[in-house]
Order: structure tokens, then C-alpha cells, then sequence
């Protein structure tokens, strides 16, 4: 065998691995997205009992967005003794908690050498006691809720929902780029969330807008002590544990998106960063469904493997574009046949309201994403081993759709 034959025969197993893999990832993202489109099976209840909230808003210095996020917090249609809005306050300015401290909300807090959301978390849970609240609800310090939010999150436990994901939106769509994450997170919300649960799976977590018995998660969170992705960990616990997460497709809460490339480039390092570092679980997924049975864990440890999105979107076209002058009819059909579900898997994902000509205009900006992707997938090593903390500016909701 020749050097060129030897080279030709690596080049074929390494376009088969790398086929086999973004084809598995394409193939996942397609089944979900497709179920997507269906409503998962609703709960009934005819019960009227109001839990009470702890509603839980954990902020590293966030003084530019804490005092709307608290305010608007406040205005929920539920009864007002029944939920306590309690900020977690890390490095703000004196000036921001003195306004705090005149609301009629708690204010704990803390300070770290090395700060996280979890941490933060903890220490303020170990100040409220086991029976205080019913339920915990997690919030981020941008964060703002529809007035019902808490109703529709209250009857969810009442038809028996151990753990609730409401939906969390966009709050603003200002430049390219916070229109790109906007449509990520619904991408999100209608593969992971949505269709996860029309197939009986649980819904993945985000991070904010999550509620959890009250009792549960203090004990749980002790357990977690994740710098980045803390709520991945969450998700691997819990359905490790044969616990089930509801997703509220109509509670709706609304999330700053990012408005700039270098806050997108901290941000995704941070992810790829935290679903790397929970790769680990997939051992453990693997034995846990064949002797209990566990496919929810199984699912979740397998996201932690499949390829970000954003690099199927700039890989495929490209792949299959190359593929044309290198590879017989039958390699260039199945590499085009991919990057056509994956895009049927995108329109099926992304709501009719972002069909516009400003999306259009943003989508210019996704060889500039798809590059930073490749960045931040170069850049991960060490970034779960410390706080990477991304500013909030947008504290007003600039364009609020159901």
C-alpha cells in the first residue's frame, strides 16, 4: 500500500466518524423538533391551594437591572402573602441596596472570594427555613415575569408537577446578534422543552424560571457545587434520581439576550464549557438505563455529547458543498440530506413572529457566530474551573410577544 493509498483510506474513516457523528446530532435535533409541534398531554386539577414562593433572584453585580427585576417581581396577580420575593445580593453598590432594602422585599447578602450562582444560592437558602415556602423559584437577576407567571406555575404543582421550566423569552431583539440568541432560545424551548415533553421526557432546564419543592431543592442544592452550568447539575440529579420536569409552554418570563460578540463569545464558552465538563455522566446514563430503565437520564447525559447547533449549521452547508467534487453521488446525497433536515428542524423550531426581514438581516451574522462557536470550543479548557459573568444591560422589556 502506497503513502496516497494510506492517506485516501484515514481521509474515509475520518469522513465517516465525523458523518456518523453530525448525523447523529442532526437526526436528534430533527425527531424533537418535529414532536415540537405537538402540545404535550395537560395536566387537570380542580384543587385551588396556594403554595407559597420563595422567589429567589441571585445577582452578581447587577445594580444596571436588580431594582426593575425586584420591582416588577412584586406585581404578580397572587396573593401577596403568599410569595416573598428575596434577593441574593453579590457585590452591588451600597446606593443599589438601600433602594432594595426600602421595598418591600428580603435582602440577603453575600460575598465570595470566587462567586456562582450556586453558592449564592446556598447560603441565602441556609437562612430560610425548611417550612418557610412551598416552592423555590429561581430567577436571574435580569429577569422579569408576566403577572401570571406564578399562578400558571401554582396550578402546575397542584395537577402534580414535581418540577416546573416556565418559558423563558427575549426581552429585547436590539442588534444582530440578540436576535440570534432570541431565536436559539426558542429553539430551544420547542427541541429540548417542548417536544421533550410531548415525548415523555422530561424538559430541559435554563437556568431561571425554574421552581422546585421548596424542601427539595434546599436539601439538593447542598449537593451542588457546580461553577458553571449549575443547572445542568440540577437536571443530571434530579433525573438521576427518577424525577420528572414539567415545561409551562404559556408562563412566560422574559431574558436579556446578548448584544454583542464578546459577550457571546463569554457566554457560549461558558455552556460548551459546563456540557463538556457533564460529558462524564454518560458512563453511568448508559448503565442506569439498562438496569432501571432510566431513559430521561440516558437522554439528558447524551445532549451533553451532541454537537452545538451552531456548528451543524456551519459544517453542513460547507461539508456538503465540498462534497460535491470529492465524494460519488451516493456520499454528496446522504451529507445533503442533513443539511436539508436540519433545516426543515430549524423552520419547524423557530416561531412565525421571527419570519421577518430583521431576522433575515441577522442571519448575515451567522458565519461570524459560527466562528466564534469554533473560539469558544477552542477556549473551554479551564472555564468550568472558574466564574465567568456576563453584565446585564436591558432592564426594560423592548419587545414583548406572547
Amino acid at each position: 500500500m502506497t503513502s496516497a493509498e494510506a492517506f485516501l483510506i484515514f481521509l474515509n474513516i475520518l469522513q465517516a466518524v465525523v458523518l456518523g457523528y453530525l448525523a447523529f446530532g442532526t437526526l436528534y435535533i430533527f425527531i424533537f423538533s418535529v414532536a415540537g409541534l405537538f402540545s404535550p398531554e395537560q395536566k387537570l386539577t380542580e384543587t385551588r391551594f396556594i403554595h407559597s414562593f420563595a422567589v429567589l433572584l441571585p445577582g452578581y453585580k447587577e445594580d444596571n437591572v436588580i431594582l426593575e427585576a425586584a420591582g416588577e417581581a412584586l406585581k404578580q396577580n397572587y396573593p401577596k402573602t403568599s410569595f416573598s420575593v428575596i434577593i441574593i445580593a453579590d457585590s452591588f453598590q451600597p446606593e443599589t441596596l438601600q433602594k432594595l432594602k426600602e421595598m418591600p422585599i428580603q435582602v440577603i447578602e453575600v460575598s465570595f472570594d470566587i462567586s456562582t450562582k450556586s453558592k449564592a444560592l446556598n447560603k441565602a437558602l441556609d437562612q430560610l427555613n425548611d417550612n418557610q415556602f412551598d416552592v423555590a423559584l429561581v430567577l436571574d437577576a435580569d429577569n422579569i415575569m408576566e403577572t401570571d407567571f406564578l399562578e400558571k406555575v401554582n396550578n402546575a404543582f397542584n395537577a402534580g408537577s414535581f418540577a416546573v421550566q416556565g418559558h423563558r423569552t427575549a426581552k429585547n431583539t436590539n442588534t444582530h446578534f440578540a436576535i440570534l440568541d432570541a431565536i436559539s432560545e426558542e429553539i430551544n424551548n420547542h427541541i429540548f422543552r417542548k417536544g421533550h415533553r410531548v415525548l415523555g421526557l422530561s424538559s430541559s432546564l435554563i437556568g431561571s424560571g425554574m421552581a422546585f419543592p421548596f424542601a427539595y431543592f434546599k436539601e439538593m442544592m447542598k449537593n451542588i457545587k457546580a461553577i458553571g452550568g449549575f443547572d445542568k447539575e440540577i437536571e443530571l440529579t434530579m433525573l438521576r434520581e427518577g424525577k420528572t420536569i414539567d415545561y409551562l409552554d404559556k408562563a412566560m418570563i422574559y431574558d436579556e439576550k446578548v448584544q454583542a460578540s464578546e459577550v457571546f463569545v463569554k457566554q457560549r464558552r461558558r455552556w460548551l464549557s459546563a456540557q463538556l465538563h457533564y460529558a462524564k455522566y454518560l458512563p453511568d446514563a448508559v448503565f442506569r438505563l439498562f438496569v432501571n430503565g432510566n431513559v430521561d437520564f440516558f437522554d439528558k447525559a447524551v445532549q451533553m455529547v451532541l454537537p452545538p447547533r451552531i456548528i451543524l449549521l456551519g459544517l453542513l452547508p460547507l461539508l456538503s458543498l465540498v462534497s460535491l467534487f470529492v465524494n460519488p453521488v451516493q456520499v454528496t446525497f446522504i451529507w445533503a440530506s442533513l443539511l436539508l433536515l436540519l433545516v426543515l428542524s430549524m423552520l419547524c423550531a423557530i416561531p412565525r413572529r421571527f419570519w421577518s426581514p430583521e431576522t433575515l438581516a441577522a442571519v448575515g451574522s451567522l458565519p461570524k457566530g459560527f466562528f466564534l462557536m469554533v473560539f469558544s470550543l477552542v477556549s473551554t479548557k479551564g472555564a468550568n474551573k472558574k466564574f465567568i459573568h456576563t453584565q446585564h444591560t436591558a432592564s426594560t422589556i423592548q419587545n414583548k410577544k406572547p
